[in-house]
This record gives C-alpha cells, sequence and structure tokens, in this order.
C-alpha cells in the first residue's frame, strides 16, 4: 500500500494505492503517514494536469469497495462528463429505479475517490448545491472549475452556498436525510 499527499487548491488531497490501483483520494486537513509510489506519482500528475485545465478524464485504474448498488452508481458518476452534472434523481432514473433517490445519494456519499469518480457532479433535481461529504464550497469550485475549462463560465452559483456541518456519508440529498 502506498500513500501520497497531494496540495490541491481545495486542500490536502490524500491518495492511496494498492496493487495497480487507486482505492483512495479524499480531502484531509490533518497529516497521515506517506510512502509514494509510481502510481501515487502519476495520480498526482493527473491531479495537476485537472486542476490546471488539461484534463478532463483521468486515466487510472481505480478500485473501491462497495455494494453491487453503490458500485453500480460509482460506474455511472464517471460517466458524467466533465463540465456537466446530473441530478440524484436522473442517476436513480439510470440505475433503474426512480425510486432509489436516497440510496443513490448515499452511494455518493461513501464515495473514496473524489473528483476521479465526479460525485461532485450531481446536483439537485431543483438545480441546487447539495449533499458534498467534501463541503459544498469545494463542490461549488469544482463545478465552476469544470465549467471554466469547458466553457468558458467565469460563474455558475452567484450566491453563496450554505456549508452544513456535516460528516462524511451524513449529508442531505435533495433535502432527505
Amino acid at each position: 500500500m502506498s500513500h501520497a499527499l497531494y496540495p490541491s487548491p481545495l486542500g490536502n488531497l490524500y491518495i492511496s494505492a494498492a496493487d495497480n490501483y487507486i482505492t483512495n483520494v479524499s480531502f484531509h486537513d490533518t497529516g497521515k503517514p506517506i510512502s509514494p509510489s509510481s502510481l501515487t506519482q502519476k495520480c498526482c500528475t493527473q491531479l495537476d494536469e485537472y486542476f490546471n485545465g488539461e484534463r478532463k478524464v483521468f486515466e487510472l485504474e481505480l478500485l473501491q469497495k462497495g455494494t453491487e448498488f453503490q458500485q453500480k452508481v460509482w460506474t455511472k458518476l464517471m460517466d458524467i462528463p466533465f463540465g456537466k452534472t446530473s441530478s440524484y434523481q436522473q442517476l436513480s432514473v439510470i440505475t433503474g429505479n426512480v425510486k432509489a433517490i436516497r440510496a443513490v445519494g448515499n452511494a455518493n456519499s461513501k464515495n473514496n475517490i473524489v473528483i476521479m469518480v465526479p460525485c461532485h457532479r450531481v446536483i439537485g433535481s431543483n438545480g441546487n448545491l447539495i449533499g458534498y461529504a467534501g463541503e459544498l464550497w469545494r463542490k461549488k469550485w469544482l463545478l465552476e472549475h469544470e465549467a471554466k475549462w469547458e466553457h468558458g463560465v467565469q460563474k455558475l452559483f452567484e450566491t453563496t452556498c450554505e456549508v452544513p456541518t456535516c460528516e462524511v456519508g451524513t449529508c442531505e440529498v435533495d433535502g432527505l436525510a
């Protein structure tokens, strides 16, 4: 197992890799043990390219543990194009159960590979920013960053978003707890 710390514009990203897979990319403001590898370095290079507007798709093998449904949602997240968004409701339809909005939100919140498995591209059906375990201000920044590089748009959301106090996996999804 190898680990790296990437200093992103949004705070430190802790990267974990095992075998030939990236297994974790998550926001961490505290220090953790570092033991980098060529794979974690490749991940850092691709993150540099993403933040510089040079990369829209990551070319890394990803692996995270989860239920069959979570895996299905994470796969669908990776189908959302750079600079675009989808709603929790749209994802529930795509996964085959229109009533699974809460389950989709829960699976989204369990994603351990932020940015590369783009859970930040999922918004409320009304277009509002909701439900991001990495904090809503980061979600807003990521969406505006992608819009800027994809469409030349500087600001998507003019209002300041309220940042709820929430732990990973406990944020609201479309107003449902």
